[in-house]
């Protein structure tokens, strides 16, 4: 079984309920939970703040913002009695599933818990799919975590859909 799971935030309704599953699995198997939060800097700004503004205001805005969510997530489930780790990065530049690959590897993960928001179409094609990317390159294993409206809303009529 899986003794270290790693689980990336990002706020998201999907990304809390990849949470939940690895919660789940974390008691089934006795697992570690390594959460992380990855900053993607130039989502936090304009280009037009002077260096001096950037650096003392918005840079520790973002950075405070991002573990408050480590934080809160770390310490629901220390109280559900599982243990956690907590770990903050900043994208610099690189893609997401690239450093969530990395992160698995350095922190000894077996397995990746990850929501995804199932995009299709030109949402996918605009917007990217970091998580089929990680599923592509990741050293391990990734669990895709989707809402279950969308297993319902693409279930086949007369099969009576998944069970909710």
């Amino acid at each position: 079984m899986y003794s270290r799971l790693l689980v990336p935030l990002d706020g998201s309704s999907t990304a809390n309920l990849a949470l939940h599953h690895a919660a789940v699995l974390a008691r089934l198997s006795g697992a570690t939970i390594i959460l992380l939060h990855i900053i993607e800097e130039m989502k936090h700004s304009n280009g037009f703040e002077r260096p001096r503004i950037y650096l003392e205001e918005v840079r520790p805005g973002f950075l405070a913002a991002g573990q408050k969510l480590l934080d809160e997530a770390a310490l629901w489930l220390r109280q559900e009695g599982l243990t956690v780790e907590t770990v903050l990065l900043e994208s610099k530049g690189e893609r997401v599933s690239v450093l969530i690959a990395q992160q698995a590897l350095a922190t000894g993960c077996e397995l990746v818990v990850l929501g995804t928001h199932g995009r299709r179409g030109v949402d996918r094609l605009l917007l990217g799919s970091d998580a089929e990317q990680l599923a592509r390159i990741a050293p391990v294993p990734v669990m895709l975590v989707r809402q279950p409206h969308s297993v319902i809303a693409t279930a086949t009529p007369g099969h009576g859909g998944m069970p909710a």
